[in-house]
């Protein structure tokens, strides 16, 4: 199941060359210089006028990965119609649902964002780090990541280059761990992927938060993370959606589905806050903003699904409701079959509904955002929507045909993105007055 990057990944992205990084229980240590000699390996043919791919590897690993770059405060009360907060179990007792779990994460990475705005107007960025031989290793690697972006994520790239350098880099360093993660599971080897193998990702995960990369890739997100307020729970919950693709393949309900579209995609919208900034004359409550970022995430996730259907099936996946299936009439076995019908026409009008209220629920908190962070979000945004059109002008046959938004109508989003990138937050906004 590929991975909606939220506000970082183009719809119709396609890798080729691999990303390749071997991972063992070793890491950098912060309190001396990276070293060049520390596992540079070129793979791939160079590109005309660029430097050369690079492959940070260990020569002593115990555990290989290899990771392909492929486009793979509303106030306290979110208005999104998933299920009520506290839900009763077989057994009688009351158990928190999933809308709940993400919310209390929600309310923890909006707080971390609202303590510093208390002591500034923006975001202060910390100045870097300098240690002896490492700034232009760091500079190296944040290129790298800039070059990846910029051939696997096209259209958000371009939008990146209005932001500040600092949160340009940043979000950059963000999306090149995210996909690298991603691919973990859904990569060229994900066949060889185990429980154990992310138990190990996520320890580096935590050395990385800790000043103690692995890598120089890693060393970008290291850096990152000292610079702005990004907290490393949205990270780890990313790995968990990755453990969940490992041994679940059939979800019972829309709340099992929507915690697991939290996992791969609305973690991307927390981790992305903090970069992108929230505007200065925003009215908007900051936990409203990273709402609508978690809605965007969800919204992302849900498109992903509606459109992969055929290509899930035939790897033996069902990512939609079990409940809402057999409401439908439907079972696993019409999706085996993938024959529409009536029945599925009926089906799908319903889901893509629901993927479609998600994104009404992010575009109110795109313009509460940094003026400079709008276009890119803006445009992820209507290319992503128009992907549920597509479905639709298909009549909804998503087993055999793949929906894509076309090269036309992605460059006709652009202007429009634009256009609306440049509204001002809204003096009275509707973030502040949402209720459940």
């Amino acid at each position: 199941m590929s991975v909606a990057l939220l506000w970082v990944v183009s719809p119709s992205s396609e890798g080729s060359n691999c990303f390749g990084f071997s991972e063992s229980n070793r890491v950098f240590d912060s309190s001396k210089p990276i070293s060049r000699d520390r596992s540079l390996v070129c793979h791939g043919k160079p590109k005309k006028g660029k430097k050369h791919n690079w492959n940070y590897s260990s020569s002593n690993a115990d555990l290989s990965y290899s990771s392909c770059f492929v486009g793979s405060g509303l106030e306290k009360k979110p208005k999104l119609p998933v299920l009520a907060s506290v839900l009763a179990n077989a057994a009688g007792e009351m158990a928190v649902s999933s809308e709940q779990k993400v919310y209390d994460v929600v309310l923890k990475q909006a707080a971390l964002v609202k303590k510093q705005l208390e002591t500034s107007q923006d975001y202060d960025v910390k100045p870097d780090i300098v240690l002896p031989g490492t700034l232009s290793l760091l500079g190296e690697a944040y290129d790298r990541c800039g070059e990846v972006c910029a051939e696997y994520a096209k259209t958000f790239y371009l939008g990146t280059m209005l932001m500040t350098p600092e949160r340009r880099k940043a979000i950059w360093a963000i999306y090149v761990w995210c996909r690298r993660t991603d691919e973990l599971v859904d990569g060229p080897n994900a066949s060889h992927i185990t429980p154990t193998a992310l138990d190990r990702w996520e320890s580096r995960l935590e050395d990385i938060f800790l000043g103690r990369p692995f890598d120089m890739l890693d060393a970008a997100l290291s850096d990152t993370v000292t610079k702005f307020p990004v907290d490393i729970q949205p990270f780890k919950d990313m790995i968990e959606g990755m453990r969940m693709d490992l041994r679940k393949s059939r979800y019972k309900n829309f709340d099992e589905l929507y915690l697991y579209c939290y996992y791969v995609a609305g973690t991307v919208g927390l981790m992305s806050v903090p970069i992108m900034g929230i505007a200065p004359d925003s009215l908007a409550t900051t936990e409203s903003v990273y709402n609508a970022a978690l809605a965007l995430g969800i919204a992302n996730q849900l498109t992903n699904i509606l459109r992969d259907v055929g290509e899930d099936a035939r790897r033996g996946r069902v990512y939609l409701p079990q409940d809402e299936l057999a409401q439908a009439g439907l079972s696993d076995e019409d999706i085996f079959a993938g024959k529409v019908t009536d029945k599925w026409r009926i089906f799908m009008k319903h889901q893509i509904k629901r993927a479609r209220m998600f994104f009404d629920e992010a575009e109110k908190g795109v313009t509460e955002l940094s003026s400079a962070s709008r276009w890119p979000v803006w445009a992820s945004l209507l290319l992503y929507r128009q992907i549920l059109d597509e479905i639709e002008a298909n009549d909804y046959n998503n087993f055999t045909r793949r929906a894509y938004v076309s090269k036309p109508k992605k460059v006709l989003a652009l202007p429009i993105a634009y256009a609306k990138s440049i509204v001002a937050p809204s003096r009275t906004s509707s973030l502040t007055s949402v209720t459940r």
